[in-house]
């Protein structure tokens, strides 16, 4: 049978990957119709998922839903989460649609003091070797579509991303030092960042 597959969901593993063993409460920004959530379950304790997309929430609820996820539908900037409530904060394909530095902060400050924010998102080729990897992700995406089934969800997209890769590598230093920045092959980026301890 073929895997069902996207770009975004190809580097699900990366942010999994980055939690702890014993991760307690997990927030996902921006979730979409659920699918990480739902990977998330699997091992955090406890998953609060948010987006702010009427049907994507609604596709969430039906069809990814598990016993220790809750879906809330409401913007991730205005809802009243607690600060330094969650043990990480997890998000795919969600800063290009805000302010990043807006965006790096609240997730900081969400986060419990030891938490890990793990995020990919999508940035703007501008340089000659961002242009060589676009080429190499192109191949790479041919051979993935050859024994995975390309999936497209449905939720709101944003193209051309706004900031470059180059803008968001600096703007994610500045906000989040010592944050771990990765071009990734397939148009992607990834920030892994652990908030220092308390003290």
């Amino acid at each position: 049978m073929l895997e069902r597959w996207n770009h975004n969901i190809h580097y699900h593993p990366v942010l999994l990957g980055a939690l702890s063993r014993d991760c307690g409460h997990v927030l996902e920004v921006g979730c979409g119709e659920g699918l990480l959530a739902r990977e998330l379950s699997n091992v955090a304790r406890r998953v609060t998922a948010i987006d702010v997309d009427v049907a994507s929430i609604e596709v969430a609820r039906r069809e990814a839903a598990a016993p220790n996820v809750e879906y809330v539908l409401a913007d991730f900037f205005a809802h009243p989460f607690a600060n330094a409530s969650f043990d990480a904060v997890v998000s795919v394909a969600l800063l290009h649609h805000v302010d990043a530095a807006s965006g790096l902060e609240r997730m900081a400050d969400l986060l419990r003091p030891g938490g890990t924010l793990a995020l990919v998102g999508l940035a703007r080729s501008r340089t000659p070797a961002d242009f060589a990897v676009d080429v190499a992700a192109a191949a790479g995406t041919r051979l993935h579509k050859l024994t995975k089934t390309y999936w497209e969800h449905s939720a709101p997209k944003i193209w051309p991303p706004p900031e470059t890769y180059g803008g968001i590598r600096r703007v994610a230093k500045r906000v989040l030092p010592g944050v771990r920045y990765r071009r990734r092959l397939l148009w992607r980026y990834s920030l892994i960042w652990r908030k220092p301890a308390a003290g």
